[in-house]
């Protein structure tokens, strides 16, 4: 019931014509009657109880009532007087689609408009497709498929989407064209609603900034904007530092930013310094001291005077222009992850098991040497070890050597056996102990700051 509800919902949505096929009717349990309720419940009210919507009781299993279906279709077509032009580029829509094993990606369309032939090329939606081979509704391979024929398409380079328009070009260079337009609308339509997602947090924003912001002047307290720079004053404590000067189009787009990076919490790791900020167009003296704490202009709504921008380029003062704020703080986090060491993170390469402990003679010298056959993965000698007993880690380091059969090796694969000696000659190791072999790699370091958008 719930994907009939679906159905008259976008059927509804359409504006387009319901014709009720009751199925099922060869089962002892079917109730006809109760079925034409539940529909009337939903605003379907079929010819039989009064209703303008004609219906058919049939049995898609046992092909009951399947002509009386068919007839009523095209009676409804008749009095919608539905007519198609057979000549000319095809037009259809996508009813179904899918990827069948050895057909590979199939769409189900309805021909509207002219007549589809192998080789034909289609656009729809974002994808295309270049006619390979045809199928009709059982399945037979066909030649052509004409107006109103309901027909499988394979040829697809992507799958489109059920309800997608078919249209045919004239070849691959007006698909490109056809492609590169759609895929600029959707970038623009797609802008429009991160436009919008980003004013009503700005709205939202605002709203309790304004609140804030009375609450402040209530007991005192107000931002006030620089009347000039500041003069250099920053200490050096070991701690790296993102030095930033803030240009706004008004004070309360400056406000709202100031707002935000007093959502800053990372300071132990690296300092976030307004140097300085106010309104109206980047100035001469604010990119000299920009220069002077080698610090980084962004401007909100605003502009740089071009005799600015020069002395800018001279000095190597960057200049970033926005006009989102978040836009605006994601540059920041980007220049204060530049500022903090790489993290390490951890890739497992391999697993093994230890079967026996044992000491070796090697250059007259007695060495400790752990017998192991790797279970996953593979093992690597110029990694990373990790010993394991009981699940609690009893030591970590690199490896002195590692042996196959007496002879030097660099890598052990899954079911091998090998020999470990470690770096550290005090270790000894257990018959059942775990040694995992892993890599450390550096990867970039995220910020903690979270601006509440």
């Amino acid at each position: 019931m719930e994907q009939t509800i679906q159905s008259i919902r976008m059927a509804k949505e359409a504006d387009v014509p319901i014709i009720v096929a009751i199925n099922k009717i060869d089962k002892p349990e079917a109730n006809i009657e109760r079925t034409k309720r539940m529909l009337a419940e939903q605003g379907i009210h079929v010819e039989s109880c009064g209703g303008e919507i004609p219906s058919v009781n049939i049995s898609a299993l046992k092909g009951l009532n399947l002509n009386e279906l068919m007839e009523t279709v095209v009676a409804q077509a008749e009095i919608m007087n539905l007519k198609g032009d057979p000549k000319g580029f095809v037009e259809g829509v996508v009813i179904e689609v899918t990827t069948e094993p050895g057909r590979g990606k199939l769409a189900t369309a309805l021909i509207q408009r002219g007549t589809l032939r192998k080789g034909s090329i289609l656009v729809s939606g974002l994808a295309w497709a270049k006619v390979r081979a045809m199928f009709d509704h059982v399945g037979n391979t066909i030649s052509e498929a004409k107006l109103s024929d309901a027909v499988q398409i394979i040829g697809w380079r992507e799958l489109p989407s059920a309800g997608d328009l078919i249209l045919e070009v004239e070849n691959e260079r007006r698909v490109n064209v056809v492609l590169n337009y759609r895929q600029s609308q959707q970038a623009k339509s797609k802008a429009i609603d991160a436009l919008e997602v980003i004013q009503k947090k700005q709205e939202d924003h605002n709203l309790v900034y304004k609140a804030a912001l009375l609450e402040r002047k209530a007991l005192g307290r107000t931002r006030r904007i620089r009347k000039g720079p500041r003069t250099k004053e920053i200490i050096d404590d070991g701690i790296p530092r993102v030095n930033v000067i803030i240009k706004g189009d008004v004070v309360g787009s400056v406000e709202a930013i100031l707002d935000v990076f007093e959502t800053y919490g990372d300071e132990n790791r690296c300092r976030l310094d307004v140097v300085h900020y106010g309104i109206g167009p980047v100035t001469e003296n604010d990119v000299e001291l920009a220069e002077a704490f080698d610090g980084f202009i962004y401007t909100f709504h605003t502009s740089v005077p071009k005799p600015v921008e020069l002395i800018a380029n001279k000095l190597n003062v960057p200049i970033y222009h926005f006009k989102v704020i978040y836009k605006l703080i994601d540059a920041i986090k980007a220049e204060i992850c530049k500022k903090l060491p790489p993290a390490h993170q951890e890739e497992k390469l391999g697993e093994a098991n230890v079967l026996q402990y044992f000491q070796i003679n090697e250059r007259r010298k007695k060495v400790s040497v752990a017998g192991c056959r790797c279970t996953n993965g593979i093992l690597k000698k110029n990694e990373m070890y990790r010993i394991l007993r009981n699940d609690e880690i009893i030591y970590e380091g690199k490896l002195a050597a590692m042996k196959h059969l007496k002879e030097d090796v660099n890598t052990i694969k899954t079911n091998v056996e090998c020999g470990l000696r470690f770096q550290d000659p005090d270790v000894i190791v257990q018959s059942g102990d775990t040694i995992i072999c892993y890599a450390v790699h550096e990867v970039p370091a995220t910020v903690n700051w979270d601006p509440g958008f």
